[in-house]
């Protein structure tokens, strides 16, 4: 999806710098001057420089300093429950540094400072404390989206990674250059690309590129939730003409039954790839 997002920033003139590091920005007499190094080293004039190199938690004058609360890299320090150190005391949301267990399959994965994950956990939090749910949130499939033009949407693993498991997959790509709702309104760069487990059908990783693919994710988590297989997204009826197609179509690559791009079952992994 890099790629293409890539490409599809070139064609419109930005320039699109990897491997490179900002060294120095100054001030000059008609605005900025911005020191690279790297695989793209330069000295850049520009009028405005925008930074966003990730989220710091908040936590200063949080706590007095005699309550001892335990941070863990500017961030306060939660268990999966979202319990601190301190007795009664919750938190959630972007300020907090999540900790499995060793043995646990969430293990080793980074917290994501995401809207709707602190959403879930303050709804799940409250509702563990006052004893009405013990939902859990599986942060192995959070949905994430990138509101660019084309936008870009994914949920769970990765083709590269789940290979590098050694997991049997199946993968259905369907381009929007075939869909007739995207020719309609001209936005036909992209991609629905799904992931299954070979075996069970399991919906295993979700990689979409296009214009509104945010908007197609939810049907895929809902889709997940409730352990839905290729078939079965297959034959939920989607109206046309949609975007929305696209998962119904991608769904039929990675087992053959995709109407409108024929890819026979052998296949499918290769045209997908």
């Amino acid at each position: 999806m890099a790629l293409v997002l890539r490409r599809s920033f070139e064609k419109r003139g930005i320039k699109v710098f990897t491997g490179t590091r900002t060294e120095k920005v100054e001030k000059t007499a008609n605005g900025l001057r911005l020191t690279l190094s790297g695989a793209s080293a330069a000295t850049i004039e520009a009028d405005v420089v925008l930074v966003a190199i990730g989220v710091t938690g908040n936590v200063e004058g949080l706590a007095a300093p005699e309550a001892k609360l335990e941070l863990f890299k500017s961030r306060v320090k939660v268990d999966p429950e979202y319990k601190t150190n301190l007795e009664n005391v919750w938190a959630v949301g972007d300020l907090v540094s999540l900790h499995w267990p060793a043995e646990s399959s969430m293990a080793g994965y980074r917290h994501p400072d995401l809207a709707h994950v602190a959403h879930h956990e303050a709804v799940n939090c409250v509702e563990h404390i006052c004893g009405v749910s013990d939902h859990t949130i599986d942060y192995r499939y959070i949905p994430g989206c990138t509101y660019t033009h084309p936008q870009v949407a994914s949920m769970g693993h990765s083709e590269k990674k789940l290979r590098e498991q050694g997991r049997e997959i199946r993968i259905g790509k369907f381009p929007l250059a075939v869909s007739g709702r995207a020719k309609a309104s001209g936005e036909t760069e992209g991609f629905v690309k799904l992931i299954f487990d070979a075996k069970y059908g399991e919906l295993l990783g979700v990689h979409m590129i296009g214009e509104n693919v945010t908007e197609l994710l939810a049907e895929l988590v809902l889709a997940r939730n409730l352990e839905a297989t290729e078939n079965e997204i297959i034959e939920a009826m989607h109206p046309h003409p949609t975007i929305s197609e696209a998962v119904m179509e991608a769904a039929g690559v990675a087992v053959g039954r995709s109407i409108h791009l024929i890819v026979g079952r052998g296949s499918a992994a290769r045209a997908a790839s």
